[in-house]
């Protein structure tokens, strides 16, 4: 008698404890942006944050202190994305994801001038060749495209100084 006391007890027991478990929601239809997407946007507000602290620090050399106001209130929302997106990341199990961000977005500054100073000897190399060949039209052709590759290789290492690269020529080994 015993025994059926105690199983109906146990039986019951489980019974109350399988009606207090919810079923599981059905999951969202959007699903969570993987961490490579989070890391992009990561790298872009880190951009944008160098960016703006680099306008208001011309804009105080120059005097105009409202639009210095102004790069630093952007400034300021960039860097509380910067704080949003990272606490995101840390949840998602990515260590350090500040550093991880200024170190890809480094790393992409120096890609970006060595792809630039090939162009620019080969532009050169080009516009020899025609030089020593005497085609006049295509040495000016080939020395306005070298024109315009040193203006890009000038603004991206301008970009890599203001990201925090020091010397970005010397990386270009």
């Amino acid at each position: 008698m015993k025994t059926l006391v105690l199983i109906a007890a146990a039986a019951l027991c489980s019974a109350t404890a399988f009606a207090q478990t919810t079923t599981p929601a059905t999951t969202p239809t959007t699903a969570a942006t993987p961490v490579k997407t989070q890391l992009k946007e990561l790298r872009k507000d880190v951009r944008a944050y160098n960016k703006d602290k680099a306008a208001a620090k011309n804009d105080i050399a120059k005097g105009d202190l409202n639009a210095a106001k102004a790069d630093i209130a952007a400034a300021k929302t960039e860097k509380a994305d910067i704080k949003g997106d990272a606490t995101t990341l840390k949840s998602e199990g990515v260590k350090h994801p500040i550093k991880l961000a200024e170190k890809e977005v480094k790393a992409i500054d120096v890609k970006d001038i060595k792809g630039d100073v090939k162009t620019v000897k080969a532009d050169r190399a080009a516009e020899q060749a025609a030089v020593k060949s005497g085609d006049i039209k295509a040495a000016q052709a080939d020395q306005k495209a070298l024109k315009a590759d040193r203006k890009d290789l000038k603004a991206d290492i301008k970009q890599a100084k203001r990201d925090g690269v020091k010397h970005p020529m010397h990386h270009v080994k």
